[in-house]
């Protein structure tokens, strides 16, 4: 370096020399401008060109600072050896270094970049991995028969579908052969509001019924209405005719006055992938059996079947009571809660290849309504389920009697002195099983509205609407109401602006003598009872509003709710019980 640029050099530190290589990823020596720049490459380390005796020896020393006043010859820049550390030149201040990149640090922005990569991979892969599930599922639009979307907040009604179709491998000896999918096993799955309770509600395949018209979508998007038919087996609500699904939630509410707002549907490969996929369902037989028509061989006691043995367990009918649907229906009640169990243990839900393996069965088993076709509505049903304790997952049947039209008892017909009372508990949210009553100081101050004074019936004046109810109930209750009960500062007001699934009254502080009065005559129960505001009648008087909703019965009706289900023959879902 000649003197000109060892002057330079000393206003430039020496730190700002050493400059990253990009090809390299290495800090190297930068010279100054100033430096001689010649196109011929440089000589090799050790002998520089023009060099002296000892300037080699230079070279590989670490770079001295000479002295302004010490001449020499011009020598070149120092080189360091190929993967040797740098030496900065003396008197280099520190702080200025520009260090290497260390290993740690490029470690951290490696592993954080995979982490990063990794877990956008896993993200998509569980987005594809959920389409593929919804893929498994098929899925058919009951139009107005069910709701368009599930709620988290509202009780709910699935209605659950064992066709007889015969589809798979080794199916052959199951069901009517060319049978086009009838609705051979049926339960009304009600999940209270609270969650704290739940009723499977069999329906006998063989239940006399009137099944009402039904529209069903077409495959080339038309709607066709398929007449109803009166008194045939409640099982050709599907399939007969070209029944759908929606056929036979239609036929539910006829049958119970409840209305169904999904369905679940699947055939007898169902029960077999289903079972093998949770590793066995255990099963319980009061005594050994050996069905020859199902082939089903199990000894007394508890066994574990899945497979072909579970199809044969739920559909043997010649090995249990007295052979008949009734008996069977108890035995798939017993099947369904211990599978509830076994789904819900933590043996199955701590173990990812049993749950990959359930969900596959699962998905591609299942027939659904497109209100809940999506996998991931489906999961919000099952963790709504999941938060019923299994003891309070009540199994019971339709109250049902012999066809009494029938010399060889072969069907069954409504019990109508036991029956309407369930389908009331049901409707009303009612459990059929002991549970802790929720928010029990709200229910009180409920119940309160109903205590205190009574005004006479003449005193009432109250405005009538109809919110739900058959049209020209509200002229009915208002012709009862100022007819037979006195009643006659009443008008009525034609529809009011909403829908109401209950009768509702809404009186002002003032007026709750007059409302606890009408809740008498109307048989209103205190949640009916809404206190709030009253409105102006026609002579500009205030007046309470009653509003009539679905449930409304006829005038003169009760409408007091049930607050304790009725006795009834039924197990629940924590318990086992042998099948006799």
């Amino acid at each position: 370096m000649d003197a000109q640029g060892r002057g330079r050099a000393d206003n430039i530190d020496p730190a700002d020399q050493w400059v990253l290589n990009p090809n390299t990823g290495e800090y190297e020596l930068r010279l100054t401008p100033s430096a001689p720049q010649s196109g011929v490459p440089r000589p090799r380390r050790g002998s520089p060109a023009n060099a002296g005796p000892g300037a080699g020896t230079r070279a590989r020393r670490a770079p001295e600072r000479e002295s302004p006043a010490a001449p020499g010859p011009d020598v070149p820049g120092p080189r360091r050896r190929r993967g040797a550390p740098a030496e900065p030149p003396p008197g280099r201040r520190k702080g200025r270094t520009k260090p290497k990149k260390s290993k740690a640090k490029k470690i951290v922005l490696w592993t954080g970049g995979t982490m990063a990569f990794v877990l956008v991979a896993v993200s998509a892969a569980g987005y594809l991995y959920l389409k593929h599930l919804e893929g498994n599922v098929s899925t058919t639009d009951v139009g107005s028969a069910g709701k368009k979307g599930f709620s988290k907040d509202e009780a709910f009604n699935i209605l659950i579908i064992g066709t007889d179709k015969r589809t798979g491998k080794g199916n052959e000896g199951y069901g009517d052969k060319g049978s086009v999918g009838h609705a051979d096993t049926n339960i009304l799955l009600h999940v209270s509001k609270d969650r704290t309770n739940a009723t499977a509600l069999s329906i006998p395949r063989d239940l006399i019924v009137n099944v009402p018209d039904c529209p069903t979508k077409q495959p080339d998007g038309t709607e066709k209405v398929i007449p109803g038919t009166q008194n045939v087996r409640f099982n050709t609500s599907l399939g007969q005719d070209g029944r759908d699904p929606g056929c036979t939630m239609r036929t539910v509410k006829a049958v119970t006055g409840i209305s169904v707002d999904h369905f679940m549907m699947a055939d007898f490969n169902a029960v077999k992938t289903l079972t093998s996929a949770v590793d066995g369902v255990e099963v319980c037989v009061a005594h050994a059996v050996n069905d020859k028509e199902s082939h089903l061989k199990l000894p007394a006691g508890k066994s574990k079947v899945e497979g072909e043995q579970a199809l044969a367990f739920v559909r043997t009918r010649h090995s249990f009571g007295n052979q008949g649907d009734l008996d069977r229906i108890k035995v798939q009640q017993q099947f369904l809660g211990s599978l509830m169990r076994k789904m819900a243990s933590s043996d199955t839900l701590t173990n990812p290849a049993k749950l990959i393996s359930l969900a596959e069965a699962a998905t591609k088993a299942l027939t659904v309504d497109t209100g809940i076709g999506k996998v991931s509505t489906l999961k919000d049903v099952a963790l709504e389920l999941k938060k019923v304790p299994t003891k309070n997952i009540t199994f019971t049947t339709v109250p049902v009697l012999d066809n009494p039209a029938e010399k060889v008892k072969a069907t069954v017909v409504v019990n109508q002195s036991q029956a309407p009372a369930v389908f009331d508990a049901i409707k009303n949210d009612v459990s059929f099983t002991a549970v802790k009553q929720k928010e029990k100081k709200e229910k009180a101050e409920v119940a309160a509205r109903l205590k205190g004074t009574r005004s006479a019936a003449a005193d009432i004046r109250v405005d009538i609407y109809n919110g739900g109810a058959p049209a020209g109930s509200a002229q009915e209750t208002l012709n009862w109401l100022q007819n037979t009960e006195g009643v006659v500062k009443s008008s009525q007001l034609g529809n009011a602006d909403a829908t109401l699934s209950k009768t509702t009254l809404e009186y002002s502080p003032d007026q709750a003598d007059q409302a606890r009065k009408l809740a008498d005559l109307m048989g209103l129960s205190a949640s009916a009872l809404k206190p709030g505001k009253s409105e102006k009648n026609s002579q500009g008087l205030p007046a309470i509003v009653l509003t009539l909703g679905k449930d409304f019965k006829g005038a003169g009706v009760s409408l007091t709710t049930p607050t304790k289900a009725p006795e009834v023959d039924k197990s629940t879902a924590d318990k086992t019980v042998c099948a006799s």
